[in-house]
């Protein structure tokens, strides 16, 4: 047999041995006036000794884009989301590029228009944040030459995604609540997909424990807001017996039933414990300091971005990947027994 082929080198590739990121190399490729000389010289001369090509429809692509990149989140009101856009930005604006941001406020329809928008614009790359099954539209924007990257826990063959271990961080968090004794925990959340891998790892916790899955009560909320969480907590305070903690999906519900705990004289973490996700700068500045998984939120926009302007840049000989971030656990005063044990990160 011959010689195994080797793998056609990528833009990554040349960013890599050139020293310098991504978006450089996208705009030495692109807008070379954008870089300096210096730097201009070291991706040529990668790119030369590298015998890297980019592919002929993605440049097609890249001459007749808009020169901006779509983002679609869930809710551009959460904190979480803001961050996020503000990672996706630096990478977008690194690459001489200009950011498009939509909020499909968790409606499937926005959702689409939201795509059809960016497909119409031209854009050079989709992220998105995913609240409904979006794979066709994503699929018809892969066809006109639209790469399109997920910050979701679904991997499909075909595409670039990203996330959190949704999983791990869940498992933190109801770990962390069985070493303090809780044994009854509740659940707020609803029905996105990243929700119910939440929801999988705070079973997988209760089952490491040796508990079933009927100590892990439910408390379903239609939205992942502030007034949801506040909804929520007026729901918990009619639970007879009520869970000694709770878990909640995102930081806004966690604070919304901090609220209504403390309106109702309910003693946190005394007679509720209290668990966020996401870590946004208001949990720490909550009335009782929320613990909280921490996401890095603005890590996971910056990286989407690089991925799909990687994708846009090699065409056909980009390989796509899956990406997870370990979160970590935060933990503060919601949770923290009454000696005040307990703060500090856990991974």
């Amino acid at each position: 047999m011959g010689e195994a082929m080797k793998p056609r080198p990528t833009i990554r590739d040349v960013a890599r041995r050139a020293g310098v990121s991504l978006g450089t190399v996208s705009n030495v490729l692109n807008r070379p006036e954008r870089v300096s000389a210096e730097s201009r010289e070291r991706v040529r001369a990668a790119i030369e000794a590298l015998a890297f090509t980019p592919s002929t429809p993605a440049r097609s692509l890249r001459t007749g884009g808009s020169g901006a990149i779509g983002l679609v989140v869930l809710d551009i009101a959460n904190p979480f989301f803001a961050d996020l856009v503000r990672g996706a930005e630096d990478a977008a604006r690194a690459a001489g590029l200009v950011l498009m941001v939509s909020s499909s406020d968790e409606e499937p329809g926005r959702e689409s228009d939201c795509l059809d928008l960016f497909g119409r614009q031209r854009v050079r790359g989709v992220v998105i944040t995913p609240a409904s099954d979006v794979e066709p539209q994503l699929d018809s924007l892969r066809a006109d030459g639209i790469p399109a990257v997920r910050i979701d826990s679904r991997a499909h063959d075909g595409e670039c995604s990203l996330t959190t271990d949704e999983l791990a961080g869940a498992r933190m968090a109801v770990t962390h609540l069985l070493e303090r004794g809780h044994r009854t925990i509740g659940f707020v959340g609803g029905s996105l997909w990243p929700v119910a891998r939440r929801r999988t790892g705070a079973l997988q916790a209760m089952a490491a424990a040796g508990l079933g899955s009927e100590c892990l009560i439910d408390i379903p909320v239609e939205h992942h807001t502030f007034m949801a969480g506040r909804d929520a907590g007026e729901r918990l305070l009619g639970l007879s017996p009520r869970p000694s903690a709770v878990l909640c999906v995102n930081d806004l519900i966690a604070i919304g039933v901090l609220q209504v705990m403390t309106e109702h004289g309910v003693r946190v973490p005394d007679e509720l414990a209290i668990v966020g996700y996401d870590d946004i700068d208001f949990a720490a500045a909550a009335a009782v300091p929320l613990t909280s998984v921490r996401q890095p939120r603005r890590l996971l926009g910056r990286t989407a971005v690089e991925m799909v302007l990687s994708e846009a840049a090699e065409g056909e000989a980009h390989v796509h990947e899956h990406r997870a971030f370990l979160p970590e656990l935060v933990v503060r005063g919601s949770t923290r027994g009454r000696d005040g044990s307990g703060g500090g990160q856990v991974r």
